[in-house]
This record gives structure tokens, sequence and C-alpha cells, in this order.
């Protein structure tokens, strides 16, 4: 009971060091060949892709500031978090948002006082995800005993990449037999290097 006692006593005191963890995203085309095979216009954040993980510890207010230089709306999701009393930060593109405008920006204000894990953020209006705007979020746990549990944290992140955008491709994948399509198969990459 006592040791349960003074775990909630660091984790309230904890919870007052919490930060404001401020996160920029520039986000536009990038011409890229990320597979070594075909070179594309994909969507990257700041000139980058893959665009580095964001890291937070469970507590802090990830404030993620999007600026949309593409040529249509844009939205951010964080995939798996709560949206507690704050649905409009979702990012869900005509759900709970109508998107970004082209030349616009939005800051989204994230909470994470009750998770902990890794999670995902990512483009929520048409195909700004699979073409590249995403990004691993890791929230550390308070719990101290955690970490005598593991030797250390190494983030894989496993992604398809196809040989063009996907808006180009949606017609052939409608009319193309699945067979005919294996020779146009997505390159698997592991932290954004080809794994083929």
């Amino acid at each position: 009971m006592l040791a349960y006692t003074l775990f909630n006593l660091l984790v309230s005191g904890l919870q007052v060091l919490a930060a404001r963890v401020q996160v920029t995203w520039d986000v536009g085309y990038l011409n890229i060949s990320r597979d070594g095979i075909s070179t594309w216009q994909a969507i990257g954040a700041n000139g980058k892709l893959p665009i580095p993980p964001i890291y937070v510890t469970q507590g802090d207010v990830l404030e993620l500031t999007a600026i949309n230089n593409l040529d249509k709306p844009l939205s951010v999701h964080a995939h798996g978090l709560f949206q507690r009393n704050s649905s409009y930060y979702d990012g869900a593109g005509m759900v709970t948002e109508c998107g970004i405008p082209p030349k616009s920006q939005f800051t989204y204000v994230i909470e994470t006082r009750d998770q902990s894990g890794t999670y995902w953020v990512h483009a929520h209006y048409g195909t700004e995800a699979i073409d590249g705007l995403r990004a691993a979020l890791v929230i550390r746990d308070l719990d101290p005993k955690l970490l005598d549990e593991y030797d250390e944290d190494v983030l894989l992140t496993l992604e398809d990449w196809g040989q063009g955008p996907l808006e180009s491709m949606v017609d052939m994948l409608k009319t193309t037999p699945l067979v005919n399509l294996i020779p146009n198969h997505p390159t698997v990459l592991i932290n954004g290097i080809n794994a083929n």
C-alpha cells in the first residue's frame, strides 16, 4: 500500500513537470526515391522523408503545428490517442474538421495524460499518409518499474512504398487483376530504407 501511495505521489509530481512539446511540420511535396527504384512526388515534412519520430513523456502536451504547402486540404490524426473533450483535434478530415486549406496552418493540441506506448501521427485527408506523411509517436511511460523490464528501446517502422503517388494509381488498382499487380508490388521499407 505504501509503494502504491508513493508511486501515485511520484506520478502526480511528474505531471506538474509535464512539458509542452512543440513540433512543426512544414508539409510539402518532395521528389524522392525511397526504394531505389522509382522517383516520384511524395509528401514529407520539413523537407524530410521519412519524418523523424516524435518523442514525449506521459502527461506532456504535444502541440503539433501543421503548415499546409500542398495544393489540397490536409488534416493530421494522432492514431490511437484518446481525444477526451477535444474531438476537434482528432484530425479526421471531413469528420471532425474540414481540413487545413492550402497555404494555411493549424495547431493540434494532443494531451497524453493517461496513455503511453507507440502510436502513429499521420495525414487523414485523401492519400497523403500513403504518400509519406506519417511518423511514429512514442509516449514514454512514467512507471519506473517498466525501465527494469528491458535493456533498450528500438523503434522499427514498417511501411509499403508504391511505384508512385496513390492518386495516380487508383484507376489501375481498380481495373487490373490482382495477379497482374504482382510485378508492381510495393516495396517494403524499414525505418524508411528499402528492405527488399
